[in-house]
């Protein structure tokens, strides 16, 4: 059975009415049922699940008790309605308009590699000097290598750069870069830590490309159940809040760096 056009209408014209009643309703049964209680499935990349969601969730379930987590780690990207997920980390640039996506900070992708890569074999200045040297690749679960991705004069360019060393996991990634093995295309939020202990350094930053983020989905629902606001709010701010802006950090600390030699220079010279 289908609405006449006059049903449209007038079933269009009603709904915000009708959203307002039920979301208000809603929020009458939360406060007779108390505080958030049930289970939450949620699921992320390896990466992000092992380095920012898993860390936070100690942190949520101190503030929400009755709430129990199930967080399932995947590189697929799993189907919030066919496999009950009520909250989904996804990386990059989405394509899914099912779903509700919430921008929780940006994915600056960087080229990185160790000061000991670097005494040996230097670091290439521009995308196309990346053929002479020695890349870290990723396979993705498609069994497709993962791009390496650049902003190049406006336009966005895609590569995918021959390797000794490939490896189907992230953090074997990262570590093959620590170890000195070569270049590696790393996620601001893998490479941070290691940026900031001086164990990685970047290259190529002037060509990182843009448009891709770090997002919180869920299914598209008129009234969330109160578990998953307080989780989705619990974790938009949690995550906004850590420090994983490196190439801020990255530049600032070179412009420092600059900055003193110039007065070691000065000083000197006087």
């Amino acid at each position: 059975t289908s609405l006449t056009r006059e049903g449209e209408l007038f079933y269009e014209g009603c709904r915000p009415g009708v959203d307002r009643i039920l979301q208000a309703l809603e929020e009458m049964r939360d406060l007779r049922e108390g505080p958030p209680r049930g289970n939450l499935r949620v699921s992320a990349t390896h990466g992000f699940g092992r380095k920012v969601v898993g860390p936070l969730l100690t942190a949520f379930r101190e503030l929400h008790p009755g709430v129990s987590v199930e967080l399932l780690l995947d590189e697929r990207g799993l189907d919030l309605a066919g496999d009950r997920i009520d909250v989904a980390f996804r990386d990059g640039t989405l394509e899914d308009s099912q779903v509700i996506a919430k921008q929780l900070i940006p994915m600056e992708m960087l080229v990185c590699a160790s000061p000991d890569y670097v005494r040996r074999h230097g670091l290439p200045s521009t995308v196309d000097e990346l053929q002479c040297h020695t890349c870290i690749n990723l396979r993705l679960p498609n069994g497709r290598l993962q791009p390496w991705d650049f902003r190049v004069e406006g336009r966005t360019r895609s590569i995918r750069p021959s390797a000794e060393l490939v490896f189907n996991d992230a953090d074997l990634v990262l570590q093959a870069a620590l170890d000195g093995h070569g270049l590696a295309q790393l996620a601001a939020y893998q490479a941070s830590d290691a940026l900031r202990a001086g164990a990685l350094v970047t290259c190529l930053d002037r060509y990182a490309p843009d448009g891709r983020g770090h997002y919180l989905c869920y299914l598209s629902r008129r009234q969330q159940p109160k578990r998953i606001r307080a989780f989705i709010d619990f974790m938009t701010t949690q995550i906004r809040a850590l420090d994983l802006d490196v190439v801020t950090h990255w530049e600032s600390t070179r412009q420092a760096e600059v900055a003193l030699r110039l007065d070691e220079v000065a000083a000197e010279a006087a």
